[in-house]
């Protein structure tokens, strides 16, 4: 890279933890100041490697399955949202439950009980396996079809073409999830929408201030963890809007400084699941690198706020013990 190249760093605002995984994070944290170590969660609380880590070494310990905690505990569920199977395995093990899972999915969630009651087919645009999909599913599966973009719309079967509504995940691209929407709509004519956009604002606001720093940067680089959807998306929106590269990376350390040959502009954002102290480490690398001016991009102003569960209102320990 010439010396004398201008070097800056667009950095994404808003980035990193919405409100659903601010809530999810503090309830677990508040569950432990309440009620004491061990604090089993179900699946990682969100998709994050770092936060995962941390909680780990304040006492908690993360299961894979409900069966795995032991009678009597506390278990919370994640912000990506279970299905009801997983309440009804909580209480067959006699445990205290603590529901973490993001209102925006439970909106998904309720909808998808609706539309089932009213015996509408449900097309669910989503990624197979992502736990919040699996979660949704498991309302209505005997009505649901999981769509995994386009790909997959010629392959749905429903029982009645005039009752067909599409559901979404909430961390998928807005572009993604809209080209499958148009391409269902074309297949159902009559196909019906949800009251308002399941995807998240969190993860709009993110994908729109990205595109506006892509277009001028040579590199983005987006902290995030691999498994986390709405991180994976950011860098591929990034590319589409015209980032020369992009990357996803967890810590700064993480960072090839090979990417930075002939870069004279950085895009910088992160996932939502992301703490800002990640964030933090990545810009000082870079600036320990000349990336030292930093220009923040503004799209939005968040203020959301969710109320914690109402469980931890509640002696969780003592109605366990009960149970």
């Amino acid at each position: 890279m010439p010396a004398t190249a201008s070097r800056r760093v667009l950095l994404a605002a808003p980035r990193g933890y919405c409100a659903g995984v601010d809530r999810a994070v503090i309830a677990v944290e508040k569950a432990l100041e309440q009620y004491g170590a061990p604090i089993y969660v179900r699946n990682e609380i969100v998709h994050n490697k770092y936060v995962v880590q941390t909680l780990e070494k304040k006492g908690v310990i993360f299961v894979g399955a409900t069966e795995e905690v032991p009678e009597g505990n506390i278990v919370v569920f994640s912000a990506h949202g279970v299905a009801p199977s997983v309440h009804d395995e909580a209480q067959r093990g006699k445990l205290a439950t603590i529901d973490a899972t993001c209102p925006l999915v439970t909106k998904v969630h309720k909808e998808a009980l609706r539309y089932a009651e009213e015996d509408y087919d449900i097309l669910l645009i989503g990624h197979e396996g992502h736990e919040e999909v699996i979660g949704t599913m498991g309302e209505a599966p005997e009505r649901t079809h999981l769509v995994d973009g386009p790909g997959d719309v010629d392959k749905v079967q429903v029982r009645d073409e005039s009752k067909v509504v599409w559901l979404s995940q909430t961390t998928l691209s807005v572009d993604e999830a809209m080209a499958t929407v148009g391409a269902l709509k074309t297949r159902f004519p009559l196909l019906t929408s949800p009251p308002s956009d399941d995807i998240c604002y969190a993860t709009q606001n993110r994908q729109v201030v990205i595109k506006q720093i892509a277009a001028e940067s040579d590199l983005v680089v987006v902290v995030g963890s691999r498994n986390s959807s709405n991180s994976v998306r950011l860098v591929e929106v990034s590319l589409e809007a015209g980032a020369k590269a992009a990357h996803l990376v967890d810590f700064a350390d993480e960072i090839d400084e090979a990417w930075l040959e002939g870069v004279s502009t950085i895009g910088v954002t992160s996932g939502a699941s992301v703490p800002e102290i990640l964030v933090d480490g990545v810009l000082e690398w870079l600036a320990a690198r000349g990336f030292g001016d930093v220009e923040v991009v503004r799209t939005a102003d968040e203020h959301i706020q969710f109320s914690l569960p109402k469980e931890l209102r509640r002696d969780l320990r003592a109605e366990a013990a009960g149970k």
